[in-house]
């Protein structure tokens, strides 16, 4: 039976199981408009409600908790995408991983990350292999698991699956960059989010499909 007094429980009796997420969506911010080296345990605590020592409770310096972010940015959307590849066709899987990875090109999470990569991880190596391995490598061997699936069936053209894979990434990281900054490229200018993903598939799915489905469409009617 419950106690009265529990059915009741205060709100902020239930805080500190909510201030993980509250302190890492502080870091995230504070990451952002800061960059890595410039921000502060003091500037997140701050953005978080919570004080500079809570911050040790949960995370032992501000390399774990840039950590941290990665996995919660990142990692849970690479964890959701391959519980989602569940062994459909290739194409299909193919069509949810460019989904998903659109969707991540066109959240406000993208450039402070792509950010970071390119202008200050350089700075800080442990971090830089931990981003390579939680992110770069999942992703790539998620796609290059569907690739090579993909070329045993006959639904892709055979290929080097690596840079199938690496060709796919950049187009994906060139276009949302692009999206983030139209102003740089008026090529995309007045496209919408998903006719842009659409010029993505056309293009790279036109690029592996089969030798056969080729050679049938290009030929004259």
């Amino acid at each position: 039976m419950v106690q009265p007094e529990l059915a009741h429980e205060p709100k902020w009796r239930r805080l500190p199981e909510e201030r993980p997420r509250q302190i890492l969506d502080a870091a995230f911010a504070t990451f952002a408009e800061h960059g890595l080296a410039d921000a502060r345990l003091d500037d997140i605590a701050k953005r978080a409600g919570v004080s500079k020592g809570t911050i040790y409770l949960y995370f032992q310096s501000k390399e774990e908790l840039f950590r941290e972010v990665v996995l919660h940015t990142v990692g849970d959307a690479i964890d959701e995408l391959e519980r989602r590849i569940a062994g459909k066709t290739a194409l299909e899987d193919l069509h949810s991983f460019m989904d998903a990875q659109w969707r991540f090109m066109c959240s406000a999470a993208f450039p402070p990350l792509h950010r970071w990569v390119n202008a200050e991880l350089h700075a800080f190596p442990d971090l830089a292999d931990f981003y390579g391995r939680q992110v770069f490598s999942r992703g790539r061997a998620l796609l290059r698991s569907i690739l090579e699936r993909g070329m045993e069936r006959g639904e892709f053209r055979r290929m080097d699956p690596g840079m199938a894979a690496r060709m796919l990434i950049a187009l994906f990281v060139t276009y949302g960059n692009w999206r983030h900054q139209p102003v740089l490229c008026d090529s995309i200018g007045g496209k919408s989010d998903q006719q842009l993903l659409d010029e993505i598939k056309q293009f790279y799915l036109n690029a592996i499909r089969p030798a056969s489905d080729a050679a049938a469409t290009d030929s004259p009617s």
